[in-house]
Order: C-alpha cells, then structure tokens, then sequence
C-alpha cells in the first residue's frame, strides 16, 4: 500500500491519520515534540474505533495497525508518497520544515500542507523541488469534514496537482482546486464573509448571538448541507440563476453598499459579542463539546452516504 507522511501530531495531524488509514495507505507519523507522535496513537486509535458506530469504517482495528509513529523525521519520509505537513502556522516554521523535507523526500513525493492562510509561494521559492509543493487545506476535522482546497504556487507542476486531486479524491475526501493563490483560499473567504456580517449584526442589536445561530442551523446550513449557494439560488426562481439575479440583483446591490468593516473586529466590539454570547465554556466542558460536535458531524456524514444524488 501507498505511505503518507503526517507531520505534526496534534488535531489535525491526528484526523489525517485516521482518513489515509482508513483508506488502506501505511500512515507514519513525526511531530518535533518528543513523545507527542507516540501519545496520538491511542487518540487515532480511538477516533477511528468511533467512526464504526456511525458505519464510516469496516475494520477500525487494521485501519489503526496501519498507522505507527515514526522513529525520527527521516523514518517518516523515507518512501513515502505523500506528505501532509501541519506545523504550527508561522511562516517561519513553515520555510524551515519545508527546506528540510524537500532535502530528506524522494523527487517523486508530493509535498503538501495543511495551512489555512499561507500560500505556497511565501515558503517554498528557494527550494530544489519546489514543483511538487502545494496547500492542501482541510477543515476540522478532516476525517468527518471531507473537504480539501488543493492550491499550488505559480511554478507548482500541474501533473503533481492533477495526482494529488486524484490521492485525495481516492482516500474519502473532496478535492477543489483553487486556481490562483489567494489570501484565505476559498473557505476561509467565504466564511469571513458571513462571519464579518454575524458580528455586525449582534454588535448592532439587530439580533442575538444565539438567534443569528438558529439562522444558520435552522435556515441557510441546512441547505448548504448537501446544495452550494449557486445550486440554491438557481432552485429560487423558476428561470434559474439568470431569472434570480434579474429579480434580486437591485436588492443585493443595495447591500453590497452597505457591507460590514474592517472595525467589526476591533476589540471592543468582538468583546461585546463574546459578552453577550456567554461564559467562556471551561475546559472541560469545551472538550465535551468538540466531542458532541464530532458525534454530530459523523451522524451527518453517515446520513450523506446514503442520500441520493440528483439526476437527470
């Protein structure tokens, strides 16, 4: 079976672990902290055990015999086709991890990272191989959230982005390629979005916290469950998209006149919506609460296997 190289054993590291195992690939793990690599076997243990109550794994045994954590960083590179990389985001730390695995990885091994805001070109422009490096972000967690923004920088080879749509769309997830590099990505453009407009609109009074909540999980989300927003709007007029932007566009342009600022997220105000949100969950409860959230996420992703895509 293929191997992956997972560096960096915390959260996401760890939900790495699990989806490649699951796949059937050998998944060696490395972190710099020593110690931390050998701890996550359990928690990927674990994790992967959980995914059997909710049918998103056959054997979470041999999934979790496949995993090992690595005897140091050459033992973890060493043949492997792949490695997602997911150190701490500082683009110093990332320029140095990046040098070090374009020196130790075999010419052939794609060089990914989990990164949620640095682009590829920030750290990869003096290496050898910097062809075969590229962001591949997911979203927390990636074994229950399936998926991945692919974005390359300008010299990223275009055969190494093609092979790792394929890898990624062949271990469970769902690859989009972002086509240039963009602050955010895709995801993280989006959500700031709608996140900019959430904390206008309760800083202002207009609505609380818990409400603008029940917007999203008792309105919008459970649309975008299973259709994007253009699939949506070309279903809310009989003429498609075309029809609902002749009807809607005067309204939308108003808006667009009136969108939130860069001061929603001074401190004050942020501040102001934390207070009226509530008490910072201790941390107890806060685990708790990941641990609910990840019940939920898997129920929803078991419940997505088995709709029915439309046809014509």
């Amino acid at each position: 079976m293929p191997k992956v190289a997972i560096i960096g054993a915390g959260l996401i590291g760890r939900a790495w672990a699990m989806v490649f195992a699951r796949a059937g690939w050998d998944v060696v793990v490395w972190d710099g902290v020593e110690g931390v690599a050998a701890k996550a076997m359990e928690l990927i243990s674990q994790g992967l055990a959980d995914l059997k109550r909710h049918e998103l794994i056959d054997d979470p045994d041999a999934a979790a015999g496949r995993v090992r954590a690595a005897q140091s960083f050459e033992d973890a590179i060493a043949g492997a086709a792949l490695v997602q990389e997911n150190t701490p985001e500082t683009l110093e730390m990332k320029r140095e991890i990046f040098a070090r695995l374009d020196a130790v990885a075999e010419p052939n091994t794609i060089l990914a990272s989990s990164t949620s805001s640095l682009v590829t070109s920030l750290y990869t422009e003096n290496l050898k191989g910097r062809s075969r490096c590229l962001v591949a972000h997911p979203v927390n967690p990636p074994h229950l959230v399936p998926i991945v923004e692919l974005c390359g920088a300008p010299w990223t080879s275009p055969e190494v982005m093609q092979s790792a749509r394929e890898i990624y769309r062949s271990v469970g997830q769902v690859p989009i390629h972002v086509k240039r590099e963009v602050d955010g990505f895709v995801l993280n453009r989006l959500q700031t979005a709608l996140l900019a407009e959430a904390f206008r609109l309760v800083e202002e009074d207009i609505v609380t916290p818990q409400d603008l909540d029940e917007t999203i999980r008792n309105g919008l989300g459970l649309r975008w469950s299973f259709m994007g927003p253009f699939e949506t709007i070309e279903l809310n007029a009989p003429g498609g998209i075309p029809d609902y932007c002749r009807r809607y566009s005067p309204f939308f342009r108003r808006l667009a006149n009136d969108q939130p600022k860069a001061s929603v997220w001074d401190e004050d105000k942020t501040n102001a919506v934390a207070a009226a949100w509530g008490p910072t969950p201790d941390p107890q409860k806060h685990a708790a609460k990941t641990r609910w959230r990840d019940e939920q996420l898997a129920a929803l992703a078991a419940h997505k296997r088995k709709m029915k895509p439309f046809t014509e």
